[in-house]
């Protein structure tokens, strides 16, 4: 495969700059969203500790990602460093298909004790868009129980993003989603205006009457209605009224529409609540989470349920839920997404979410007076600059590197959600050399 940006030694590694760029990585390994070979180099890390990231080149990286909001506590923390190690000496996997295991049941009761009400029965998956398929099927499958397979569509709003896996993939947003190549190759489902954009934005009569109507129309044929809760995140990182889940769920309960919640990214405290549909005090009928669930350590996800979607399923003729993942339920990862909760409770990362946001505004609100800004907006440990243009990432990416910190970027979006230790020192350090970054990619465009 020819390289289109670097000529690659195939028997040493090649430098540009301070990134290290590892022949067999760059040939034969794909990585996410890219093409083979990448457009630009993939930085190799040594090691990680807290919340910097350590370079083969020897930088040292300050993290604004958590790895895709996965390692909400850092890295190499000892209190799940040393769950992994006990659970291991103990046994690292067994099947979950009529054995259990005592970290699977302390799992799910720590679980049920921090999620939104009602909330009552756990399937442990394997990634969190597995999680998604099997909300999927749960919804499907409730449907069925009740003798109406007429409803058998999946409905959501435009600019979601649910996963990359097949089901899941049809739930993303068709137009202007990461999938949308696929086209009518993926299952047909229904889809409804995006919510307007705004946290504190109240919501308009008109959009209430839309989804309204949208209801209406089509209740008849929807098994469930999904949406991520508060923040719509790889969709374009919009964040929209607790109102519209208010009204969501009231419709949902009216037409017996099954609401899901995927909290994958949300959850665990990131929008300053434990979980996003908090702030709307709303519960679904299932929900999805993962990501921060282990903290980062493993990939590990859960849905969950109302016990009546649970028992309807169950007393019905279908009555076993049909999915099973080879690693359901795996040791390893249930005891260290226990660790994850314990620090998540102890330490009440909603809170340190909300004095994060505090930091963000503090330090990024200036952005917004940039010419080639649309927008700045902030939630919880989350925070959003929308430029007007779309990146050019091999030119943003070098100057991260040269300015020692790490984000990824997307279409016009540079956006961090970095870990919830971060200190009010380090969160600093972040967005002052995130700002260097931005006015130095601005100048190189006006050059």
């Amino acid at each position: 495969m020819a390289d289109n940006l670097h000529s690659i030694d195939e028997k040493s590694n090649a430098h540009t700059g301070s990134e290290v760029v590892d022949p067999f990585d760059h040939n034969h390994l794909w990585h996410p969203y890219s093409t083979l070979p990448p457009a630009y180099p993939n930085v190799i890390i040594e090691r990680c500790n807290g919340v910097y990231l350590y370079t083969k080149s020897g930088e040292q990286l300050i993290d604004g990602m958590s790895s895709w909001w996965a390692c909400v506590h850092g890295y190499n923390h000892p209190k799940l460093n040393h769950a992994i190690h006990e659970q291991l000496a103990k046994m690292s996997h067994v099947m979950f298909g009529g054995l259990t295991h005592q970290p699977a049941i302390d799992l799910g009761k720590k679980l049920l004790s921090i999620v939104p009400q009602g909330l009552d029965a756990i399937f442990y998956a394997d990634s969190g868009s597995i999680s998604v398929e099997v909300a999927l099927k749960m919804a499907m499958q409730y449907q069925l129980a009740k003798n109406k397979p007429e409803k058998n569509k999946i409905a959501t709003t435009y600019s979601g993003y649910y996963g990359d896996t097949w089901h899941a993939m049809s739930i993303c947003d068709p137009v202007c989603g990461m999938h949308s190549i696929y086209g009518s190759q993926l299952p047909v489902q229904l889809f409804t205006d995006k919510p307007i954009e705004g946290f504190k934005s109240e919501m308009t009569g008109s959009e209430s009457d839309k989804l309204a109507q949208f209801f209406e129309e089509n209740h008849d044929g929807m098994a469930a209605f999904i949406i991520e809760p508060i923040v719509q995140g790889a969709g374009g990182m919009r964040f929209y009224s607790p109102q519209y889940l208010q009204l969501l769920r009231q419709l949902c309960s009216q037409y017996d529409v099954l609401m899901i919640a995927d909290e994958i990214a949300t959850g665990f405290g990131r929008t300053g609540k434990m979980f996003a549909c908090e702030h709307a005090s709303i519960s679904p009928d299932i929900m999805t989470v993962g990501k921060a669930l282990t903290g980062g350590y493993m990939t590990f996800a859960a849905t969950l349920c109302q016990c009546y979607v649970a028992d309807i399923i169950a007393n019905s003729r279908y009555a076993a839920l049909m999915h099973g993942p080879t690693f359901m339920g795996n040791p390893l990862a249930c005891s260290v997404a226990i660790a994850s909760l314990d620090l998540l409770i102890e330490h009440d990362y909603p809170a340190r979410a909300r004095q994060i946001q505090h930091y963000l505004q503090s330090h990024l609100s200036e952005v917004a007076d940039y010419s080639e800004v649309a927008d700045v907006r902030i939630l919880g440990a989350i925070g959003v600059i929308e430029l007007k243009e779309t990146i050019d990432m091999p030119k943003f990416q070098k100057l991260l590197l040269i300015n020692k910190i790490w984000v990824r970027p997307f279409g016009k979006l540079i956006y961090i959600m970095p870990p919830i230790i971060m200190t009010e020192s380090e969160i600093a350090k972040l967005c002052c050399r995130l700002k260097a970054v931005i006015r130095q990619y601005l100048a190189l465009g006006a050059d």
